[in-house]
């Protein structure tokens, strides 16, 4: 229960109103309520003593470095949203250039393959695909035969050369080939030609293959 300055009773829903419209909701004051305390405190100034001038051109210049402030932070805020929309339309000129993710490595779970795809810039007559541990040690070959150029997709059911199954775990992939004017080449995983790019919830997405990958995943873009 309340009582007013009359001594009348308030209900506490009249209290809980009026402390509820009283309230700032963000607890900060802007330029416009400081303005208004600036008007008010003039307004209400007692006229034998009026308020020191020096007083009054402090709070003004206040006033004016919080509008400053303000301004300043606004346009940072269309700043950043600009460079980050320009930063989303920038991948768009890296079509057609070659990506590489900094990692030849696939991921090998225990009962099911590892399916993974390899770009190559030219076609090939023959080669090998190779899967290698962390020491570089060649575990299990795959003949690649005849191959366009372009990307080519392949399963590996996790068994080495000699047909043991490997331990689920990290493993790596490079390819040996030549080409068809009988020089040699390589290529691996991690290493594709960007098809095109998509843009998702304020994110850039560029199409390494048949998969959609973070842009901010990309290591290096060279010509392609």
């Amino acid at each position: 229960m309340a009582i007013d300055a009359y001594g009348n009773t308030l209900s506490s829903t009249a209290t809980t109103a009026t402390t509820s419209s009283t309230t700032n909701p963000n607890s900060v004051l802007g330029k416009d309520d400081f303005l208004k305390l600036l008007l008010l405190e003039l307004k209400y100034q007692d006229p034998t003593a009026p308020m020191d001038s020096e007083k009054i051109l402090s709070q003004t210049s206040q006033l004016a470095t919080l509008e400053s402030a303000e301004n300043t932070n606004k346009a940072l805020e269309a700043l950043a949203a600009s460079l980050a929309s320009s930063m989303q339309y920038s991948g768009i000129s890296a079509i057609g250039k070659i990506a590489d993710t900094g990692s030849n490595a696939v991921t090998l779970t225990k009962g099911s393959n590892t399916d993974f795809e390899l770009y190559f810039p030219s076609a090939a007559t023959s080669g090998n695909v190779n899967i290698m541990n962390v020491n570089g040690n060649i575990l299990k070959s795959l003949p690649i035969g005849a191959t366009g150029a372009g990307i080519t997709q392949y399963s590996w059911d996790g068994t080495d050369n000699t047909g043991a199954v490997l331990p689920e775990g990290t493993y790596y992939v490079e390819s040996s080939y030549l080409k068809t004017d009988g020089t040699s080449a390589s290529s691996r995983v991690g290493l594709y030609p960007i098809e095109s790019i998509k843009f998702d919830s304020g994110k850039t997405y560029a199409k390494l293959g048949s998969s959609y990958i973070d842009f901010s995943m990309i290591k290096e873009i060279t010509g392609g």
